[in-house]
């Protein structure tokens, strides 16, 4: 999984696949769930993200991961 902020659109993109979603669905306002070709979800796309959530801290707990990275 893997986190991409876009400042000049303050947009949080929330990559579960590193692969292209083939269709956008708009939840709501700002929200949208990208899906492959087989129905799976590959990420969320947040506008407005900034104003929506903190940005300013990352936590996470009990992930089974083999590998951070912060750039």
């Amino acid at each position: 999984m893997k986190l991409h902020y876009y400042p000049d659109t303050d947009s949080l993109c929330v990559e579960f696949r590193s692969e292209p979603g083939g269709q956008a669905l708009e939840v709501t306002d700002g929200l949208q769930v990208d899906i492959n070709a087989a129905g799976e979800i590959v990420g969320f796309d947040i506008g407005r993200a900034s104003s929506r959530m903190d940005l300013s801290t990352l936590e996470t707990n009990s992930l089974p991961l083999r590998s951070t990275r912060a750039g």
